[in-house]
C-alpha cells in the first residue's frame, strides 16, 4: 500500500454524528479578529463574516470554525468576554441563515466554549489541547460536544524564543504530548468518539521543523483517533515558494497576487500530502481549492485501496 490506510470513525458531536474517512471533510476558517496573520480585520463586521461563511459553505465547507482571538506569534491575549462579543453575534447570524450548518468554536476559554455551544455550535476546537484553561476539559465533558485537541509547544509570546528542535525530535514530541492531551480528555469524561487530534503545524514548531511532522503524519494513526491537518497559509510552506521566486518583477499582476497564489498552491500541495498520509479533516482559509485537492486525493486513496 503506497499510502496510509485512512481508518473510519463516527465523530459524535453535540446533536449529530459525522462520518470520518469515506471522504475528506473541509473545515473553513472564519477569523473574527483584527490581527490574525493573513486575514485579520476582514471579518470583524458580522455582515462581512456572514457573507464569507455562506460563501465557504457554497464552496464545499463541511464545518465552519469560528474564532475571535488571534494565536499568531506574539499575539496579545484577550479576555473571554471580549472574545464572545466578537464571535457570538456571528455564530447566531450564521445559524439563523443556515440552521443546519455545523459550527466549531475556536477557543481555549471554557466560558466562550460553553456560550457558543449554548448558541448552537457543535464542536470546541482548543489550540491548547485543554492546557490554557483548567475548566475546559470538564466543561466540554458536560456539554457533550465534539472536540479538537491540538498540540502546541509553549504560548504565542514564547514561540520566537523556543529552543530549536532537531528533525528527529519533532514527531516523538508531538506523539507523546498529544497522546497525553487525549488521555487527559478521556479522564475528564469526554467520550473517545467525540475526540479529533490535530498535531498543530506551526504552534511552536518553527518553520522547517514542520516538514518532518508532515512527512511522518501517518505515524499519528497509532494514537487511534481521527486526525485534522491545519496547514493553511502556514509560513513554513510559503517560505519555500518565496525562496524560489524570481527576484525580477516578472509577475505583472503584482506582489499581492503573487502572495495569494503562493498561499493557495503551497497549501494545496501540503493538504494533498496530508490526505494521502491519512488526514480526515483539513482546516483551511481557501475552501474551493482545498475541496478540489481533497476530491482528487480521495480518488487516489480509493483507487489505492481497490488495487490491494
Amino acid at each position: 500500500m503506497p499510502f496510509a490506510v485512512r481508518s473510519r470513525f463516527d465523530w459524535r458531536l453535540r446533536t449529530r454524528t459525522l462520518a470520518l474517512g469515506p471522504r475528506t471533510l473541509i473545515m473553513g476558517i472564519l477569523n473574527a479578529t483584527p490581527d490574525s496573520f493573513s486575514d485579520g480585520g476582514l471579518y470583524l463586521d458580522p455582515n462581512a463574516a456572514l457573507a464569507h461563511a455562506l460563501q465557504m459553505l457554497d464552496e464545499g465547507a463541511d464545518i465552519l470554525d469560528l474564532g475571535g482571538e488571534s494565536t499568531r506569534p506574539n499575539a496579545t491575549p484577550i479576555t473571554s468576554a471580549e472574545e464572545q462579543t466578537r464571535v457570538l453575534p456571528i455564530l447566531r447570524a450564521i445559524l439563523a441563515a443556515q440552521p443546519d450548518a455545523i459550527l466549531s468554536i475556536d477557543t481555549y476559554h471554557a466560558e466562550t466554549a460553553r456560550n457558543a455551544i449554548d448558541c448552537g455550535a457543535e464542536i470546541v476546537n482548543d489550540v491548547s489541547g485543554f492546557l490554557w484553561d483548567d475548566a475546559m476539559a470538564a466543561n466540554c465533558a458536560s456539554l457533550n460536544c465534539g472536540v479538537v485537541l491540538m498540540h502546541t509547544r509553549g504560548r504565542p509570546q514564547q514561540w520566537r524564543s523556543l529552543p530549536a528542535l532537531a528533525p528527529t525530535e519533532v514527531v516523538p514530541l508531538v506523539l507523546r504530548e498529544v497522546e497525553a492531551r487525549a488521555q487527559a480528555a478521556l479522564s475528564a469524561g469526554i467520550a473517545r468518539d467525540a475526540i479529533v487530534l490535530d498535531p498543530g503545524f506551526g504552534f511552536g514548531k518553527i518553520l522547517d521543523e514542520n516538514f518532518p511532522l508532515l512527512a511522518q503524519f501517518d505515524q499519528l494513526h497509532a494514537l487511534g483517533f481521527p486526525l485534522l491537518a491545519g496547514l493553511s497559509r502556514k509560513s513554513f510552506l510559503r517560505r519555500t515558494f518565496v525562496e524560489k521566486a524570481p527576484t525580477e518583477p516578472a509577475n505583472k499582476l503584482g506582489a499581492p497576487h503573487l502572495a495569494s497564489e503562493m498561499w493557495v498552491s503551497s497549501t494545496s500541495a501540503a493538504n494533498t500530502a496530508a490526505i494521502l498520509a491519512g488526514a480526515h479533516i483539513l482546516r483551511v482559509h481557501d475552501v474551493r481549492p482545498a475541496r478540489e485537492a481533497a476530491d482528487l486525493a480521495d480518488r487516489i486513496l480509493a483507487s489505492a485501496s481497490i488495487s490491494t
